[in-house]
């Protein structure tokens, strides 16, 4: 964890380096995440019980946080579907300009091959979640495609 992190509420960088991939197009480039701001636990707070959710403080421009002001709760299912568990319970939208960033250009991935196909579509067939099972084909796509170029 590195300093500026734990600063700003956050356990790690990792949702500030996802950001894009956790939110999507519409909101990756035009949101910034700001901060964590957690909420005081008792002291004598049960151990099995889990922390109370933080508030999560993005700044972003006007347009953009009317239409976040109504996927918010989209957004937050999405976010806590990163973390695992109901890190965020709500989302404090600030007004401030926003640099756009521009969309990073990735390589293109060569297309999978009929057999890794399947072999990715059985091992994914007891994956219950429609949503999580694309999320991992898409992954899995991913990587064997990157890895069968290093791999040669």
């Amino acid at each position: 964890m590195t300093p500026a992190c734990k600063k700003r509420g956050f356990a790690s960088i990792d949702i500030i380096a996802s950001w894009a991939d956790i939110v999507g197009e519409r909101y990756g480039t035009r949101v910034q995440p700001d901060r964590l701001i957690w909420p005081r636990q008792p002291e004598l707070s049960d151990p099995e019980r889990p922390p109370q959710p933080a508030t999560l403080v993005v700044h972003t421009d006007g347009p953009t946080a009317l239409m976040l002001s109504h996927d918010s709760p989209q957004v937050i299912e999405r976010i806590n579907t990163f973390y695992g568990w109901a890190a965020i319970g709500r989302i404090k939208i600030q007004q401030k300009p926003v640099a756009v960033k521009s969309a990073s250009t990735r390589k293109a991935l060569r297309p999978l091959t009929r057999s890794e196909e399947q072999q990715l579509d059985a091992k994914l067939e007891t994956v219950e979640n429609d949503r999580l099972r694309e999320a991992l084909k898409k992954l899995g796509a991913q990587v064997i495609a990157r890895n069968a170029g290093t791999a040669a």
